[in-house]
Order: structure tokens, then sequence, then C-alpha cells
């Protein structure tokens, strides 16, 4: 349909042209002179009102494209062209006539020609342009010579070095995004202090992730950092942000905060320097929409303080997430609730409960008087744990434990406590306050009153330290790791928890005969707290190690860990391992067994995953599966068709798992492998933190055919734009697509050359090569379709 509408066209147009002489466009020419060698020719064409002239970039099936011809033999004796030649800024439309999006410009067009010329004596430059204008009523189709003359040659302008630069991102071929745009601005406070905003306005659909997103495997949080801080300014608080949106994430599997429309971050900073007037600071981000990711960018942003260069923008920024929040505190005070009530059923406190309720009944002076204690008490209970919570948020500061929650000496550290509670609650040793504490505490309880009911409620939090103290402990640091009142909100849960018996018992001491009597039931409940102390341990370890990429921990390593733990658990449910402080067990109980039926199933359930199952129960716990000792799994019992094993991998190159895909995260060691075994080059511009990538690798990838393909026909070469592993020192260069700055990481290195090779800087990006390093076909992007992902390889491999 789209050749017959071409056609038609063209027969109208040439009824047009006989009927009426229409000259829409308007041609003019000058030649500018890089070097004594390079020269660029320029088109200028000034177009009519109501019509418009077709790029030199258009699909097969529509409007004609602008071309420009040369004479063939005048070219190859005396001057060659420099690639193609680039044009200005185009609009790219829907066009109801063809059915296709159509790229063309309006008013005005600039194409530029680079030349290096071959013959010194040439003295002239014959050409010719093709074109097709059209208007919303009829269309023409020309041919008109251009010949430039060298010895007219003019000095090379700004405008034309900006067209022809690699920075020029209005090439219609070019799918350069830049979706977000900055704003900054400041508001002044005191003399000596400032409010500074920074606002990321983004396009529809588009998205940046929040600061809160703090875990390594999840997306890419923003980050402001500032320079010269600590020498002319200092920062008072932490950067500030606006409302965000929270969802979870399935590429990642966890919740991810982003925002949408607009992002607003506010820092206070006090002036050390009384000269200073320029406030230096850098935001690294990453751009997603629904169907693909930017590879992350470094935005400059500089605040003037003296007020000329910028306005105060006096932003008022509401830091609060009314909904989101909200959400994130109720669950942390419904897990520090079940961590409570753990607590309680712990020897330390339950044995407590009979023993004070009782106490309060009797020497009160009626029952009334006698649950007013137990609730005074109680309340009690939850005030010292509240006190608790807020030293922490205070000494700490609200956000300062979260901006700890990826550094390695915060998880190794903290591995390393749970490790000691872990041993605690299985009864290696026992963790106690100094009974000097105790004892002066339990001396100011026999005062009466309130006073004496509080020192109460403090001597059993002290003499229970042995069993909450690992269990506050790891809540406290979870919590913190939230940021805010966290802390506070995660002790209100515990406490609630503990105080809650006391109260009701209290209220109604009949209940009291129902309790279960004290026994062994309750150190085995210390001991499974113990086991799942140990297993979380092992989280914070796998985190320092993903950080660091070390690979000591990796997925199956991590796995047959938890196995032995939960394994050794249900053994101990079922009465197969005795602990130090462990009762003689001469059967075992229904509630026992059906724990210990569940553990087992559980235990069972995790031996796959040695062998490449993704464990979804668990997956936010264990390292990914790209994050493995081996893409077989142990043992490989996976088998697969792939024939290289891991003795004869080529240099540089890895085994991706799960799909056992050989791949190179290295260009060159990739592009000489596939040179030596004579196949195409597949390069994948992808991200650690780009989500459609992982959804391409996990549902695409993996179908029979495309599979099949990805293992034998091509070579593929993973290129991470988000890789923030430091360049070595001879391979640092300066940025081309910023000026003035450094390429310090792969992944700058991989983004920029994806963005000035290919014009493209959205992953995932895919290209089908030759060893020319020439496209065997069109690049594409996110194409969740698997038969038009095959059709697209096959095309690239049929062209090879």
């Amino acid at each position: 349909m789209k050749h017959i509408t071409a056609f038609i066209l063209f027969f109208i147009t040439v009824f047009n042209v006989n009927a009426q002489v229409l000259k829409p466009v308007k041609w003019s020419n000058e030649i500018q002179k890089i070097s004594d060698q390079d020269y660029v020719l320029v088109y200028k064409a000034n177009i009519k009102e109501h019509w418009h002239l077709y790029s030199q970039h258009l699909d097969e099936g529509g409007a004609l494209p602008t071309e420009f011809v040369y004479d063939s033999v005048n070219k190859t004796n005396n001057f060659e062209l420099i690639g193609k030649a680039f044009e200005s800024e185009s609009i790219t439309q829907f066009d109801k006539v063809f059915q296709m999006d159509l790229t063309f410009f309006d008013g005005e067009a600039t194409f530029a020609q680079k030349i290096k010329l071959l013959n010194p004596e040439q003295k002239t430059i014959k050409s010719e342009v093709a074109y097709q204008a059209c208007d919303d009523s009829k269309c023409i189709y020309e041919f008109e010579e251009i010949v430039f003359n060298l010895n007219q040659a003019k000095p090379l302008t700004e405008t034309v070095n900006a067209l022809i630069s690699t920075e020029n991102i209005f090439n219609p071929t070019s799918k350069i995004l830049d979706p977000v745009s900055w704003k900054t601005g400041f508001k002044k406070l005191s003399d000596t202090q400032y409010q500074l905003t920074y606002t990321a306005v983004l396009d529809p659909k588009w998205h940046i992730y929040s600061q809160d997103n703090k875990d390594p495997m999840g997306p890419i949080p923003t980050e402001i950092t500032f320079k010269n801080e600590t020498k002319d300014f200092k920062l008072i608080g932490d950067l500030k942000e606006s409302e965000t949106v929270e969802k979870f994430e399935n590429a990642f599997q966890m919740n991810v905060k982003y925002f949408e429309k607009q992002a607003v971050f506010t820092q206070i900073i006090e002036v050390l320097n009384p000269k200073l007037n320029t406030i230096q600071a850098e935001a690294y981000y990453q751009a997603c929409d629904d169907e693909k990711c930017l590879a992350p960018a470094f935005v400059d942003l500089d605040i003037s303080l003296d007020g000329t260069a910028l306005q105060d923008t006096n932003t008022t920024l509401d830091t609060t997430n009314v909904d989101n929040g909200s959400k994130g505190l109720w669950s942390i005070f419904f897990i520090a609730f079940l961590s409570g009530f753990a607590a309680l059923l712990t020897p330390c406190v339950f044995p407590m409960i009979p023993m004070t309720v009782s106490f309060f009944t009797k020497q009160s002076k009626s029952k009334a008087s006698g649950i007013k204690n137990a609730i005074i008490y109680g309340l009690c209970i939850i005030a010292i744990y509240l006190l608790l919570g807020t030293a922490v948020t205070a000494i700490f500061g609200a956000d300062a434990l979260n901006a700890l929650a990826t550094n390695v000496w915060f998880n190794l550290i903290f591995f390393g406590l749970l490790v000691v509670f872990a041993f605690s609650f299985l009864g290696a040793f026992e963790i106690m306050l100094p009974n000097s504490w105790a004892n002066k505490v339990d001396s100011q309880a026999n005062r009466g009153g309130f006073i004496g009911i509080f020192f109460m409620a403090l001597a059993l939090a002290i003499v229970s330290f042995s069993c909450t103290g690992p269990i506050v402990g790891t809540l406290l640091v979870e919590a913190a790791s939230k940021g805010g009142i966290a802390p506070i909100i995660g002790m209100l849960g515990f406490s609630s928890a503990i105080a809650l018996p006391f109260a009701l018992f209290a209220a109604f001491p009949g209940w009291l005969n129902s309790l279960p009597k004290s026994g062994g039931w309750l150190n085995t409940v210390k001991v499974v707290l113990g086991f799942l102390e140990l297993a979380l341990a092992f989280k914070f370890l796998s985190q320092a190690d993903l950080v660091l990429q070390l690979h000591l921990l990796e997925r199956e390593v991590f796995i047959a860990i938890w196995i032995a733990i939960f394994g050794t658990l249900a053994l101990y449910l079922f009465g197969k391992i005795q602990l130090p402080h462990d009762s003689p067990l001469p059967h075992i109980s229904v509630g026992r067994l059906s724990l210990g039926l569940i553990v087992l199933s559980f235990t069972i359930y995790m031996i796959p995953g040695l062998w490449g199952a993704p464990l979804n129960l668990i997956s936010a716990f264990p390292p990914p599966l790209d994050y493995s000792e081996s893409p077989y799994g142990v043992g490989n019992s996976k088998g697969g068709s792939a024939s290289t094993s891991h003795e004869d991998l080529p240099e540089g190159a890895h085994l991706l798992a799960p799909h056992d895909i050989l791949a190179f995260n290295d260009y060159d060691l990739g592009l000489a492998y596939a040179k030596k075994v004579n196949k195409p080059v597949m390069l994948d511009f992808t991200g650690w933190a780009c989500v459609n990538c992982r959804k391409m690798e996990q549902n695409v990838w993996p179908k029979g055919n495309i599979l099949n393909v990805l293992k034998n026909d091509v070579v593929l070469i993973s290129l991470y734009v988000d890789d923030k592993r430091e360049l070595e020192a001879d391979e640092i260069v300066d940025s081309k697509l910023r000026p003035g700055k450094k390429l310090k990481y792969i992944g700058q290195k991989w983004s920029e050359f994806q963005t000035i090779k290919y014009k493209s800087n959205t992953q995932p990006y895919y290209v089908l090569m030759d060893h020319n390093e020439q496209n065997l076909n069109t690049p594409v992007a996110y194409t969740p379709d698997s038969d038009t992902y095959y059709n697209w390889l096959k095309e690239g491999i049929n062209n090879f």
C-alpha cells in the first residue's frame, strides 16, 4: 500500500509540474575549510511556508528522501566523502497518507558533508541534490545542480562545526534521548546559610530513581555530590527529596522508589569561606521509561550565590511521602511487633508474665488498682524502648545509617554482630548487662508508686537482655537503615508486643491458667531464633561481597550455607541434635514436629537452587543468578548444548548464567574471537540496573530458537554502561560528549561509544555487525515479542 501511495504521488507531482512550475525550496551553498585537505560542503534550503522538505533518512515505502549525488569519477580521483551528510534539527510526525512516521524540515534546513581533498589542483566540486517537497495538497520532486568553488572556501564556523561534531544529536538517525532537564536555585536563610534546590524536570512516562534505593542489585539511585565541601562550606543535615512512587519491580525482586514528572532535591549549607560565590555540584542519575533505560548520566549543577546568575526559586519542599512513608512505617511496626512476640516466648521473658501479673494483683488494694498498675508497667516498658529508639535516631541522625546501608564495613560489622547474637541464642554464651546495673535498678523498684513501677520495667529490660538484646539490636539496625523515625516506630512495635500480655493478663487474671507452663519449649524458641539470625547474617556478608565483586560468596555457596543451616535446624527440631541448655527430650510435640516438617520442606526446596533453580520464595536473599560459580549449576547436571567447557573458554570470555551463552565484556577481545570463529558479532548495550535488559534475558533469550542462535550463530559482547569500575590509568581519556571532562569509569566508556557510533543512548540496545564493524541490519531496542526478535537475528545473520 505504501509503494502504491508513493507511485500515485509521483504522478501527481508530474501533473502539477506540467500545470504550474512550483519552486517551494530555494537552495544556497558555501564551502568551509577545516584544513588544507579537509573541507565541509554546506547546503542550505529555504523552504516556503506550509511546505516541508524530507530528511535523508526515511524508511522505504514512504516519501522520497533528500539525496546528494556526486560524479563518481570526479569523486574517486579528486576527493572522498567522510561519512554521510549531517543535517540540522528536524521534525518527526506520523503521516496519515503514508501511514508511517516521516522526518521533515519546515522553514529551513542545513546539510553538511565533510570531504577530504585528494587532488590539490582540484578547483570545483559538482553535486546534485534530489529532493521531494510537499504541502497539505500536493508534492513536487526536483533535481538541482550545485557547484562548490574551493577558492571561495571560508573558515569553519561554530554553527557548522557543531553540526558535524560527534555531539550533534539532531541527525534523524539518532536515537539519543534527553528526557531529564535540570534547574537550580537557592534561598538565603541567613548571612551564612542557604537552601540549595535542584529540580529535575522529566518528560512524560520517564522517571529517575530515589536516593533511598540502596541495594546494589537494585536500580541506580540519584546522587548529588558537592565539590569543595568542608573547605568552603559544610552541609547541614541530609539531602532531602520530594515525593516518590514506590513499586515492586519483578526484574529486581524488590520495591523501588522513583520520581515522575519532576524530582526536587534540597540541601542546606553553611558557607565557611566568605569569598565563595559558586556552589559546584554534580548529579549522577539514570532515567528509564516502561521500555528502556538510558546510560547513567553525570550533569554539572552550579549555583551562583550572588543572585545574578540564578534567581531565588523559593521552593518549598515537602519531604514526606505520606502514602509510601506510612506504608513503610506500618511494615516496620508489624515486623517489630512479631519480633517482640518472638522475644516474649524466650526463657528470659515468658516466665516473668505470671510472676509480674500476680505481684501486681496481690499487692494492689483492689482489682482495679492491680489492673491500673499492670497497665502502667506495660506503658513504662514501651517508654523505655521508645527512649532507646529515639536515642539511636538522635545519635546517628535520621538518615545516617541509611547512607551506610551499602557500605562494605557496615555490612561486615553487622554480619559479625548477628553471628555473635546467633551463637548466644544457640547457647555458646550469654550476653548480659552488668549485674550491678540490675541490682541498682532493682533497689529502686521497692520505692513504690509510679517511680517504682518504672524501675521494675527497667529491671525487666536489663534482666531479659540476654534474650531481647540480639533481637533489639537486629531491629534497630534494620529500622535505622530505612532512615527517618523508623527506629522509634520499630521500638514501638517491639515493646507493644512485650507489654501487651502484662496489661491483658492483669485485666483478666483467669487467663493465666491457660498459659502453657515454662519448660524446654522456651529454649527451643530461643534456639530457632539463633538459627534464623545466623541465616540472616550471611545476607549482610553477601551484600559486602556483591559490592566488592569478590565472588567469594557466590549464589551456590550462599544457598549451600542456608541448606546446611536450615537442615541442621530441622534435625534439631526432630530431636536428633541437642544443644547445651536443652533438657532431655523423650518425645517431640505435635507443634515441634509440624515446625520441623516445614523447615525440612524449605531445606529440600532450596536444593535445586544449586542447579540453577530461581528459588522465587527467597529471591531477595541469595545473590542473583548471574552472580554464580557455574552457569551449569553444581555438577554440570544441566548439561546444555554449549560445547565450551570452563577450561576451554577463550580469553576474556565467560558463560552467561543461567543460559550458558558464551559472552565477552571486552569489545576488542570479543571482536577478535568473532573473526577467529567466523561469526557475526551481537553487541548488547546493557546495564546492571536495566529493568528491561533483565526482562529480555529472562523472558526472550531463553526461547528455544533464540537461545540456539545466541549460543551457536553469533558472538555476544555485553557492554555495561553503568559499570562503575574505574578505568586503568592509560585508558582514561577526554570525553567527546562532555568537553573538559574525563572518562573515569568503564561504563562511561561504553556509554559514550554507543552514543557516538550508534546515535543512541538507551538500553537495552542490540547491534548485529560484521568483522569490519558495519551493521548487518537496523539495530533494535527492547523487543519483548520473541518472534520479532528472532526474525531480526536471522535477518542479520543471513546478511553476514
